[in-house]
């Protein structure tokens, strides 16, 4: 499997019960102490059976030293994008620099409309998820002197005041599973990325294979120059269909 121009990461992939509510809590912290690089929790706020996945991040951000952490992948559709990038930007400062930010375009649309949320169509989750990063990454842009308006059709802001940046460099990219389409932070952006602020390559997208998907992890805390990359890993459709 290609490295991508940085070292293969390993994490696990905890499924939020609530049934026995600190049982995540214990294998976050137990990921730690056998060595691993990411812990990372599935999020579908709609699921009952389900601990708030943000809430439970937090928690774990608070019992851990090392280990990084990230939804996997965090319900855009059920999460405003403004809110969401202070969010992963207050908790990154919080654990200092270990909280990676993958985003989810959705997928279980007839749950997402229950709770709330739009039902999108895939191509309409592209462009949603598409604002979203231009959101995130514009309340994260602090040097900017003026206020963020982003007039998306699904996410949209105007006049927004930018802050707090993150503590560590979180560029951000896409790509495609057999179930969507998904963002992350993990490593560097994929060669051609939109969305990657230092990359000086052509800014056409380009989906990965759907026979991988990213593997987040803390590469994206030593990936803060040369060129764009990422860390693919097994794809697991649960993970993009938040």
């Amino acid at each position: 499997m290609p490295d991508y121009g940085h070292s293969l990461q390993f994490g696990t992939f905890i499924t939020p019960t609530n049934q026995s509510p600190q049982t995540p809590v214990q294998l976050g912290v137990l990921s730690e102490q056998l060595g691993y690089d990411l812990v990372t929790f599935q999020d579908h706020p709609y699921q009952p059976g389900f601990l708030d996945t943000w809430t439970l991040l937090t928690w774990v951000a608070a019992r851990t030293d090392r280990v990084h952490f990230s939804g996997n992948v965090l319900n855009l559709p059920l999460r405003a994008p403004a809110v969401l990038a202070r969010s992963a930007a207050s908790l990154d400062l919080l654990s200092g620099g270990r909280f990676d930010l993958g985003l989810g375009a959705g997928g279980f649309w007839d749950a997402i409309g229950a709770m709330g949320g739009h039902k999108l169509t895939p191509g309409q989750g592209v462009q949603a998820l598409d604002e979203a990063i231009d959101i995130i990454r514009g309340i994260w842009a602090v040097d900017e002197r003026t206020p963020l308006r982003v007039p998306g059709e699904f996410h949209h802001v105007d006049g927004a005041k930018r802050g707090p940046m993150p503590a560590h460099s979180i560029p951000i990219w896409w790509g495609r599973t057999s179930h969507g389409c998904f963002a992350s932070s993990a490593g560097r952006p994929t060669a051609g990325c939109r969305h990657c602020r230092t990359c000086s390559r052509a800014t056409s997208r380009r989906a990965m294979p759907r026979s991988t998907m990213p593997l987040v992890g803390p590469a994206a805390t030593r990936a803060r120059s040369g060129a764009c990359s990422t860390s693919p890993a097994r794809s697991a459709p649960a993970m993009a269909a938040s």
